[in-house]
């Protein structure tokens, strides 16, 4: 998630530095049963002789040869993270946004909500902005999301902040009754989003702070709407682990690993999270989703890895939520006079040709992956300011990219569990 407009320079840099269901138990066969009857006693005479003993066969019961079951169908809901709808100013206007994210084949739509101290409430234009959003999401058959987060300058340490913090979350749940799934953070493992990553002594402080917060967020919302699912992280794909580095980041490897011993130090039995979010940006627009990493980095390809991750921390199986991907696109001619301001070089902006298929590459991998909910593209439409996001599947002046259709086909497939995967 990020701020729209607001810090977004900030965003981008942070993207160029680091990156940015069982089948059933089979029956027991049976076989015939083979029952021997006793022989006859024997008589006195010369020239009798015993009988041969008799054999008889007890017909197996009847038998019905179970139906072969077929693996459950693995549904993945592809969306988007756009605020465009929250900033509409009419009802009209916000389905609008929402028709062209349908046309896309964009199912969710995650909006943001950022906290600063000392709110304990969505503030009212914030409130009605959501509101809206999520009601034309729901009209159009979009999921809506909400992603609650704040900026490492606002970072929630002390435990007044972090009630703070808790009680605002659980506002959004109370307060847009539309919304089912709240996404608690953003990109903790960067000091953009959170601060300190480390302390004095090199140790982690980020993941253990967060986790406190998790778990107050957790609790807040569940007891205001326990069916909202609750989904932590939203991890950046990459970081130094150098606690006095330049820009102090922690891998995403390292951080579950910290969360995790974070959560089973604080003996809490109750989850802190139904679901986890991962970014998995490439290293720049020109890598492919699926580019395995043998560090610590995490990517699409790196399922198994995330899956392992978050089996150890958190001793159970977690749903997954790829929350950011995003490809740049060059600009073409005629496309132009929609945008402003300068390319940053770092970004590697692609032919949008290039954008289809790795986007179409990214659905078929995460439809493949049992415990991926959803894939969340960053941006419905691209930004005008070339320094930041030209991820979206529509120009600045809303065209749409040449691609729309073909990622919208494979969206549709990955919703109707029709993806063929290998076995």
């Amino acid at each position: 998630m990020r701020a729209r407009p607001v810090l977004l320079v900030l965003a981008v840099l942070a993207l160029a530095g680091c990156g940015h269901s069982r089948s059933a138990e089979p029956p027991i066969p049976t076989r015939p049963v083979t029952t021997t009857a006793t022989a006859a006693p024997l008589t006195t005479s010369n020239t009798s002789t015993a009988p041969e003993p008799k054999t008889t066969t007890t017909p197996p019961p009847p038998t019905t040869t179970p139906a072969q079951t077929e693996p459950p169908v693995h549904r993945l809901t592809v969306g988007a993270v756009e605020d465009e709808a929250k900033f509409a100013p009419t009802d009209a206007a916000a389905r609008e946004q929402m028709r062209r994210a349908h046309r896309g084949g964009l199912r969710a739509i995650a909006l943001s909500a950022f906290w600063t101290p000392p709110l304990r409430e969505l503030p009212p234009v914030e409130r009605d902005g959501l509101r809206r959003a999520a009601r034309a999401a729901v009209a159009e058959s979009i999921t809506p999301i909400i992603d609650i987060a704040q900026f490492g300058s606002a970072t929630p340490l002390t435990d007044r902040d972090q009630a703070s913090f808790a009680a605002f979350a659980a506002s959004v749940a109370r307060l847009v009754p539309d919304v089912e799934r709240l996404v608690i953070g953003n990109e903790p493992n960067t000091n953009l989003f959170w601060r300190p990553q480390f302390d004095a002594a090199g140790g982690d402080a980020a993941a253990r702070a967060y986790e406190r917060l998790l778990a107050q967020s957790y609790d807040a919302i569940k007891a205001v709407s326990p069916k909202v699912e609750v989904i932590g992280a939203g991890l950046a794909a990459r970081g130094a682990d150098r606690p006095n580095g330049k820009r102090p980041t922690h891998s995403p490897t390292a951080f579950i690993r910290d969360l995790g011993t974070a959560y089973r130090e604080s003996s809490r039995s109750r989850p802190i999270m139904d679901a986890f979010s991962m970014h998995v940006y490439g290293e720049t627009s020109r890598v492919s989703p699926g580019h395995a990493h043998l560090g610590t980095s995490i990517g699409i390809a790196d399922y198994d890895k995330l899956e392992g991750l978050l089996r150890e921390a958190l001793g159970r199986t977690t749903p997954i939520v790829y929350g950011e991907y995003g490809v740049n696109t060059t600009i073409p001619p005629r496309e132009v006079a929609a945008y402003s301001g300068a390319e940053v070089e770092t970004k590697h902006p692609v032919d949008a040709s290039i954008q289809t298929r790795f986007y179409q590459e990214a659905i078929e991998l995460a439809a493949c992956q049992p415990l991926v909910e959803m894939l969340l593209f960053f941006h419905v439409t691209d930004e005008p300011q070339l320094e930041r996001f030209q991820t979206g599947l529509y120009y600045a002046d809303r065209s749409p990219k040449p691609g729309l259709e073909d990622v919208a086909r494979t969206a549709e497939a990955a919703a109707a569990g029709s993806i063929p995967c290998p076995h």
